[in-house]
This record gives structure tokens, sequence and C-alpha cells, in this order.
């Protein structure tokens, strides 16, 4: 073998290693990989069963998903990790950073429900309500889902918007992540700023 065709394979070799030691290690919980937000409850599949009791706040931004039950959602990977999320911004997250589980379900909330909370359903069965003039977590437009199309219908003449189904109000949540994310960055800064009253 000529010199320079050993260096090839012995570099090969050395890549690989490398990257089988990458993928084994454990993530850090201090660092900002995506690992960090692999879900962290163990697998579960009954994960609709005590939800908030399971998955109190949301890990991507920490809101309680009791408070905006009405937004909340919850996904279940193929692998039982679910992930119980504040909103559909956190869920376009979640799928993004999980890129290689499969999502197995994924309810979402029927906004129109009297119930509190109201009851999560398949997203496959809930009608969207994009960009009405409703308030939204953790977005600057809106997108809400009921399990009437003729209520979302009614929402819509109210409050405008544009009905749509689950995959189109995911890719528009991912098409907002830009503005919803300095959305996100100055109402926190604006929060954590300490007022002229704490400072003196």
């Amino acid at each position: 073998m000529k010199r320079r065709d050993l260096l090839k394979v012995s570099l090969l070799g050395s890549l690989a290693v490398t990257a089988s030691r990458a993928s084994a290690q454990e993530s850090c919980a201090t660092d900002a990989t995506p690992n960090q937000f692999i879900p962290k409850t163990p697998g579960d599949a009954t994960p609709l069963a005590n939800e908030f009791e399971k998955y109190p706040k949301c890990p991507y931004c920490g809101m309680n998903r009791r408070e905006h039950h009405r937004t909340r959602m919850l996904v279940q990977y193929s692998d039982d990790l679910n992930d119980g999320v504040c909103s559909i911004h956190c869920l376009s997250l979640s799928l993004g950073l999980n890129i290689d589980r499969e999502p197995k379900h994924i309810w979402g909330p029927d906004y129109a429900s009297p119930e509190e909370p109201a009851p999560l359903l398949p997203v496959d069965q809930l009608t969207y309500l994009v960009g009405a003039e409703l308030r939204h977590a953790m977005t600057k437009r809106s997108k809400h889902s009921f399990a009437s199309s003729d209520i979302a219908g009614e929402f819509q003449s109210r409050h405008g918007g544009t009905l749509a189904r689950f995959d189109d109000a995911l890719r528009e949540s991912y098409l907002d992540m830009a503005s919803d994310v300095t959305m996100i960055r100055t109402l926190r800064a604006k929060y954590r700023r300490p007022t002229k009253m704490q400072q003196s």
C-alpha cells in the first residue's frame, strides 16, 4: 500500500472513532448544544395521563403549561420519549432539535373549548387559525387550533386570520421563528432589567 493511501485510511479511521465517541458522549447539563434539549423525562407510553404532573413546564422556555393550556402541545416520539411544550412555537423547536426521532403522536388543544384545561386532540383532527387578532404564546402571529372547523370559521369572521391544517401552521411557525425569537429576547431583557426603585 502506498504511503499516501495508508495515510488516507488512517485518517478515515481516526475520524470514524472520533465520530463514534462524540455520538456516545452524554450531553452536559449546562451546554448549549441541541442534545441539551433531548426530552429528559423517562419514556412513557401514556403521556396524556396526568400530563401536567409529568410535564408541568415547557422545557424550551420555562412557561407553565397549565397556565397556557389553550396553546400547549404534546409530542410523543417513536421511542416513547415525550415533550410537553407551551405552544406550537416550542413544538417547532422540539421537532427540529429531535430530528432523528420520528414523531408518533402530536396533540394540540381545542382553543374554543369551555373546559379547563382545554382537551388535547390529535393535530390531524384540528383546524388551525393563523394570524388572527388573538393573543398567543411565544409568537407575534397567533396560531390557534380548534376541534370544529365551523367554530374556527366563526373565530375567523370575528378576529381575522387564515384557516389552515396543522402542517401549514407548523410551516408558518418555522417561517416566523426569527421575528418571534427577537420578540422573546426583547421581552425577557425588559423584564430582567432592574427598575429605578429596585436600584435605589
